[in-house]
């Protein structure tokens, strides 16, 4: 038995079958760990989210969500307009529509393994948060999400004016930063502020803005943390013991999974 991770397959179905392939997956033994954005940019996001649907059913997956997953559920509940470059259309006039999002809001928004010491989520955890903090609230969305009333609750999570944490807030703040943290952060300034605007390398952002991971944080160094979320990480040197799993695919790129128990790494490049 082995447990995998890897991370914004973005639709990118036949490359992400062909790095199960080629890391050698057993469905009937292993177990995978994905960090979010299972759908959008790539054209296959029906064809993805089918195939984990059905491992889930076999308890074979662990998902937690990221921003585009979201997305889609804001779109289908009308939140927010379809855009062509989500490639919605096949997936959002699926006669599974239904059941694909009722299963996906249900999914979680951190996961964490105490034994194994392991933690993950889509963008990562913040600076200001320790792990039971994390978890709390990472519960607390969950819960909205899995509601009948989920809609009115996702539509009132979009916001960028909520980027400090403090336990004084209004429950509805302290939920936007944890959504945001967990689905939206790359960079920080040195007191945890979040920025949530800029994209790009960090070779060409300057101080005071500084990735989310290089902030004085409160998770345990005994700790894996896996994330995703941030394609244009690579060549940045991402320090213990965090580990960056979105290398680009939907972008020309390439898929990256990780092996838990020998540490080894697996890789496809986008085909099509």
């Amino acid at each position: 038995m082995s447990t995998y991770f890897t991370s914004d397959i973005h639709g990118c179905y036949k490359e992400f079958r062909l790095l199960l392939k080629k890391s050698s997956f057993n469905p009937k033994k292993d177990y995978l760990w994905i960090a979010g954005d299972l759908v959008s940019r790539g054209r296959d996001s029906l064809k993805v989210l089918r195939y984990l649907y059905s491992l889930s059913l076999k308890r074979r997956v662990e998902i937690v969500l990221g921003n585009h997953d979201l997305n889609l559920i804001a779109v289908y509940s009308g939140i927010k307009k379809n855009k062509e470059e989500n490639f919605f259309d096949e997936l959002l006039s699926s006669s599974d529509i239904d059941k694909l999002i009722n299963w996906l809001r249900c999914q979680n928004i951190l996961k964490v393994d105490k034994n194994r010491k392991i933690i993950m989520s889509h963008a990562g955890i913040s600076p200001q948060w320790d792990i039971n903090i994390a978890e709390k609230y990472a519960l607390k969305i969950k819960e909205f999400l899995s509601h009948d009333s989920y809609s009115l609750f996702l539509e009132s999570m979009y916001s960028n004016k909520v980027m400090f944490w403090d336990v004084n807030l209004h429950q509805l703040d302290r939920l936007r930063y944890s959504i945001n943290a967990f689905t939206r952060m790359r960079y920080c300034y040195p007191n945890g502020k979040l920025n949530l605007f800029y994209k790009q390398s960090p070779n060409v952002v300057k101080y005071p803005l500084q990735p989310w991971f290089f902030i004085q944080n409160n998770i345990p160094k005994d700790y894996s943390v896996f994330f995703g979320h941030w394609s244009s990480l690579k060549g940045t040197y991402v320090p213990k013991p965090f580990i960056s799993l979105d290398s680009g695919c939907c972008w020309g790129e390439k898929i990256t999974m990780f092996r838990w128990e020998d540490k080894k790494i697996f890789s496809q490049k986008y085909l099509s």
